[in-house]
């Protein structure tokens, strides 16, 4: 059995334990920011946290795509996401080809 088969459809509880370290780590992100918004007026700021806001809310979705078995199955060309991509990204939606059509 090759490596790139063993990988191709990432195993529910190794995307769900990729999936807990970023939204974790998006939250600590988060807060950070909050810390350093508090008596500021920066617009920067505030894009930021709207941008950690939508990612997090991105992971949860990632989570439920989990639940329902479609997790690492692109939602443009209903492909397999590459296991490469999913340990960059883990709540990516889409392959890099449709992402680039997307964006």
């Amino acid at each position: 059995m090759s490596l790139d088969a063993t990988r191709a459809e990432p195993h529910p509880h190794e995307a769900r334990r990729r999936l807990e370290h970023a939204r974790a780590s998006r939250l600590a992100q988060l807060r950070a920011l909050d810390e350093t918004e508090r008596g500021s007026d920066d617009h920067l700021l505030s894009a930021q946290k709207t941008a950690m806001e939508g990612v997090l809310k991105e992971i949860e979705e990632a989570f439920t795509r989990v639940d329902d078995g479609t997790y690492g199955i692109c939602v443009g060309c209903a492909k397999p996401v590459p296991a490469e991509r999913l340990e960059i990204l883990p709540y990516t939606r889409h392959c890099v080809a449709c992402r680039r059509r997307t964006a």
